[in-house]
């Protein structure tokens, strides 16, 4: 593409962002729906995925603590839990819709691996760099200080990968395209 076309191209995708965010999307015989900024989406969507991923990473913490795993171990389960809890938040209203499975999956898949993965590479750092956050008891309020906190970093941390994608039309704008059918 030479630089007119491809001037040309980016003139129409800001004209269309510019459409979509000043007049909304119009279905026929609809009045104008306001849709929310990028920063908003994308603070949502981290939100929902954050929320999946911190359902699995606590249980997996819990689960690993109280079982007297090794610290790897630990890791290792609530990671599993946290991208099965994440993918199991996205795809459930798609479910519910009448999405076939498979499809879901998909959607879930292109929508939150990224998030997930940066979510949980950043939470389990902090964990392991906070003193005595992974050997401390569950009735101990190290535990649960460190975890809340390693949370919120780890939401810090995927957001901007979140807005990202969805002002790409990746991530959660593949979930927001389907809730608009």
């Amino acid at each position: 593409m030479n630089n007119n076309a491809h001037r040309h191209a980016a003139a129409h995708a800001h004209h269309d962002r510019h459409h979509d965010r000043h007049h909304g999307l119009h279905q026929e015989g609809s009045s104008p729906v306001a849709l929310p900024s990028l920063n908003v989406t994308a603070f949502w969507a981290t939100l929902h995925c954050l929320s999946g991923c911190a359902v699995g990473e606590v249980l997996g913490m819990v689960i690993g603590t109280a079982l007297g795993l090794s610290n790897g171990e630990t890791i290792v389960l609530a990671t599993a839990l946290a991208f099965a809890f994440g993918y199991a938040f996205t795809m459930t209203p798609l479910l519910r819709s009448g999405m076939p499975l498979r499809q879901a999956a998909q959607v879930a898949l292109a929508a939150d691996t990224v998030s997930i993965a940066i979510m949980e590479v950043v939470d389990n750092l902090v964990m392991m760099a906070v003193p005595g956050a992974m050997d401390a008891t569950l009735a101990q309020p190290l535990f649960w200080a460190a975890l809340a906190f390693s949370l919120v970093v780890a939401g810090a941390a995927a957001y901007p990968a979140n807005r990202w994608l969805i002002a790409r039309g990746a991530g959660h704008a593949v979930v927001h395209a389907h809730h608009r059918h």
